[in-house]
């Protein structure tokens, strides 16, 4: 099975989506029917859909697609962790067959160490019980604080969205690149191939660019903890589906046929869908 580890459906109001670039291709509904189209052709079987508002009611809205449309395989929702309301939010979202894991930006939030709130971790350590998974949205600033968190929690399944979005277009791999192996030491966390076009030069960019970082979480990881991810429509910034996924499934030659097919949906299936019917 072929599977997109990270993509997102919206439709759009500039109100709901106050981070998308004035202007830009992303100003527009993207659905599932969308995607379906772009990934028939490279031979990918579904997806998993990824929060792109902190709302509740976006986490139903996600969760209603999901029952209409048998290639979104799992959805990860945003609750609020630090709410006395979270047993709540969870036994809600955790009763969905399709509702495989948590996310929170992050990377918006002011404070390095937001993580390791009292709250937060406190929300963070009911996900297990649950098997649900947290993906991990982070800039390379707050790595130090995702390591702290990951270590604390042993148990926990984690993702690395994005390789935390190093500084390609700077072609900067330290400090990032030393933060990434330690991380990469806590076997419960996994590292998403995704959302490196869009941390490229948008309009230059070559796949020389991204080899460098790809190298570096294939050597902290291996190949049996990294999953394929397009960010689409995200992507479309800087690229179009099609090619962002090719320069992930040409990189990736390299490793053995059974390390690809890890590479390219088995091991997202077992990640997200250790307990979903197939």
């Amino acid at each position: 099975m072929r599977l997109d580890a990270h993509q997102h459906f919206w439709r759009y109001s500039a109100a709901e989506y106050p981070w998308i670039p004035s202007g830009s291709a992303l100003q527009r509904d993207w659905l599932p029917e969308d995607l379906a189209a772009l990934q028939t052709p490279l031979g990918f079987d579904g997806s998993i859909a990824v929060q792109a508002r902190q709302t509740l009611e976006e986490t139903r809205w996600l969760l209603a697609l999901a029952d209409q449309h048998p290639r979104i395989r799992g959805v990860v929702g945003w609750v609020d962790l630090r709410s006395a309301q979270l047993g709540a939010q969870l036994a809600e979202f955790a009763a969905h067959p399709k509702f495989v894991g948590v996310r929170h930006v992050v990377q918006d939030e002011p404070d390095d160490r937001f993580m390791l709130g009292t709250e937060f971790l406190r929300g963070l350590g009911q996900l297990n019980a649950l098997d649900l998974t947290y993906d991990l949205l982070i800039f390379p600033k707050q790595l130090p604080a995702a390591r702290e968190v990951v270590a604390r929690l042993p148990e926990q399944a984690f993702v690395l969205d994005h390789l935390a979005k190093p500084a390609i277009k700077q072609r900067a791999l330290e400090p990032w690149a030393a933060e990434m192996r330690a991380l990469a030491g806590h076997p419960n966390v996994s590292c998403k191939l995704s959302g490196l076009v869009t941390e490229a030069d948008h309009q230059h960019w070559r796949e020389e660019d991204l080899r460098p970082y790809l190298d570096v979480v294939a050597e902290a990881f291996g190949p049996a903890r990294l999953m394929i991810g397009s960010d689409w429509p995200v992507c479309r910034l800087a690229a179009s589906y099609e090619r962002t996924m090719q320069v992930v499934m040409t990189w990736a030659q390299k490793f053995s046929v059974r390390e690809q097919a890890g590479i390219f949906g088995d091991n997202c299936a077992g990640f997200y869908l250790r307990h979903a019917p197939q």
